[in-house]
């Protein structure tokens, strides 16, 4: 069977560096700082006082009214923001399309995690009285997001959620560039939104201890390959992609941004939160990529990294990169944009894809930011893109994705 190829007509994005496309490449290249103390609530008895929250964000400003701002939990907005955005940006005629061939493919790892908080607030509150809201289920369940997206849009292709904790968008990617290629529809809106930024959501991760503490420094907190690292910086927000079928892109004279080259998908089969110290699980996702791609280890210019700044990731994602590419490891540029974003969890794949289209399209690599400390674990002969952004024209890059429970996945992008 001859698979079909795909393409990326459209990008759009809402998330801690900026309210567009536009204003997140700039500042994702001028290595900004996403990190701020937390507005969403009260968080004096918590560990970690900060995260990289969307800033200045107002349903109203993006067309929301009061009535579906109650209807719709913080991601499923961040969701129809990034959405709305990659669609106008792909100058699709939707009356002109066939709406049955266009499907929507959304990751998610924790949905409306502060609609059921709220509710069962609420409940506790008035003396367990079982007066919930009929938007509960409908706002918290993850697969919401690509629900209202095609009901916006009269999408009737596929829909549904992937579910993989911080690897959720990228196998959303993943899925979308597979239904593509076997002919099942022939456009897809996927990506990924996430609003984790709540007290319950702190308050686990903190227990867990997954996040950093630094908060008398949180500009920088957030350091991966940094010796001082302490854990990951909480992000929120949404990325959206529009990928299509080439020959239909090519024949409405779509812009093309990049061609989606392979996806691969593994599991750690190891640990409920840790990565494989060996990265044995990032070795085959990235491998499975590759060869999906019918690319080789010396095609790939640059890599964005899971890279969440905690001590045990980081290192072994790197083992995993030099095991796999071996010399052509340090003729590689590598970078964690999370050193700007934070952990968007579920909607990080998204974002970091996002950050691979920039590469490419602006002939610059993210940096790695707040890098002060060398680690003896770290091989520093390797280009960690390190503080500042680097040029360079990128053929092909690679975007890596790990979530709890050992899911990984990987998706390669190349120019056209």
């Amino acid at each position: 069977m001859q698979l079909r190829r795909v393409v990326i007509t459209g990008i759009g994005t809402i998330n801690p560096l900026g309210h567009s496309i536009e204003e997140y490449f700039t500042n994702l290249i001028d290595g900004v700082s996403g990190a701020a103390p937390i507005t969403r609530f009260d968080t004096t008895l918590f560990k970690t006082r900060f995260a990289c929250e969307v800033k200045n964000y107002d349903p109203s400003q993006f067309g929301f009214d009061r009535k579906e701002e109650r209807k719709l939990d913080l991601f499923t907005q961040f969701a129809l923001i990034s959405a709305s955005e990659a669609i106008n940006d792909s100058s699709l005629d939707l009356s002109q399309e066939d709406l049955d061939r266009i499907g929507v493919i959304w990751g998610s790892g924790i949905g409306g995690i502060d609609t059921l908080f709220q509710e069962t607030k609420g409940y506790f509150e008035s003396g367990c009285n079982p007066r919930f809201s009929p938007f509960l289920i409908p706002k918290m369940i993850p697969d919401i997001a690509a629900g209202i997206i095609s009901m916006k849009y009269g999408f009737r292709g596929p829909n549904f959620a992937t579910v993989s904790a911080c690897a959720s968008s990228t196998h959303a990617m993943c899925d979308a560039f597979n239904y593509i290629r076997l002919g099942k529809a022939d456009i897809f809106v996927t990506g990924g939104s996430e609003a984790g930024i709540t007290a319950p959501g702190m308050g686990g991760f903190n227990s867990a201890m997954a996040l950093s503490t630094r908060n008398d420094d949180f500009l920088t907190a957030s350091r991966p390959f940094d010796k001082t690292r302490d854990g990951f910086v909480m992000g929120e927000g949404g990325g959206a992609l529009i990928f299509e079928e080439l020959t239909h892109a090519l024949a409405r004279g779509a812009k093309i941004y990049a061609e989606v080259a392979g996806s691969g998908m593994s599991a750690d089969a190891y640990h409920l939160t840790a990565s494989h110290p060996e990265g044995l699980g990032a070795i085959l996702t990235m491998k499975g990529a590759l060869s999906d791609a019918g690319l080789s280890i010396g095609d790939v210019d640059y890599i964005n990294v899971h890279g969440t700044s905690t001590p045990v990731g980081d290192p072994a994602e790197l083992k995993a990169i030099k095991t796999l590419f071996g010399d052509h490891a340090y003729q590689l540029n590598i970078s964690s944009t999370k050193s700007m974003t934070g952990h968007l969890l579920g909607a990080t794949g998204a974002v970091e894809a996002l950050a691979c289209v920039c590469a490419i399209n602006k002939e610059t690599i993210p940096p790695t930011i707040n890098f002060e400390h060398e680690d003896p674990e770290i091989d520093y002969k390797l280009n960690l893109t390190l503080n500042k952004a680097q040029t360079r024209k990128v053929r092909v890059a690679m975007s890596n994705n790990f979530g709890f429970g050992g899911h990984n996945a990987t998706i390669v992008i190349k120019t056209l």
